[in-house]
């Protein structure tokens, strides 16, 4: 099974909901189940997107905004999400993205130029697979690149706009 980079919309409240269902189940179940509207699957392109935008003539701003949202923030307890039901359990627990997070990380990504980004990328489909850490990819890679930046800056707008946290993780 394939790692992919999955991101939820939540509330506050939802979290704490969960917190205290993890706590009065018997194993530690937080009761996760936000609607697949309120969830996203990035597959592995902001990854490398990030790796892309940290490489030569590197973009420091998109770089700096796309690890805040595929690391989320590591000082926030979100234990009690670390379990079966939440994720398979590769790297840490899922990560918090406060609300006001959310509303920085939302403007910093309607700020990035994305078409100035896949610009810089190299012209021969392969070099621009390696360059993003994707030797081997078939297929449109700016097509994919810029089908997944687009949907988490809406993704991001949305829950900003909703005043809603982000929780992240690796699945």
């Amino acid at each position: 099974m394939a790692l992919t980079q999955q991101f939820a919309r939540v509330t506050p409240h939802y979290l704490e909901h969960c917190r205290a269902t993890a706590l009065a189940s018997p194993d530690a179940a937080p009761g996760w189940a936000p609607p697949p509207t309120d969830t996203l699957d990035t597959d592995w392109a902001l990854w490398g997107l990030l790796r892309f935008c940290r490489g030569p003539g590197a973009d420091a701003a998109a770089a700096y905004v796309l690890e805040r949202v595929t690391g989320g923030a590591p000082a926030e307890d979100m234990d009690f999400l670390d379990h079966p039901d939440v994720h398979d359990g590769f790297g840490g627990p899922p990560r918090l993205l406060s609300v006001a997070a959310v509303s920085d990380i939302s403007r910093a990504l309607d700020e990035t130029d994305l078409d100035a980004l896949l610009a810089r990328l190299p012209t021969a489909p392969p070099a621009a697979a390696v360059a993003c850490g994707f030797p081997g990819f078939s297929g449109d890679l700016r097509a994919y690149l810029a089908g997944h930046f687009t949907a988490i800056r809406a993704f991001f707008r949305e829950a900003a706009r909703r005043g809603m946290c982000v929780v992240v993780w690796v699945d």
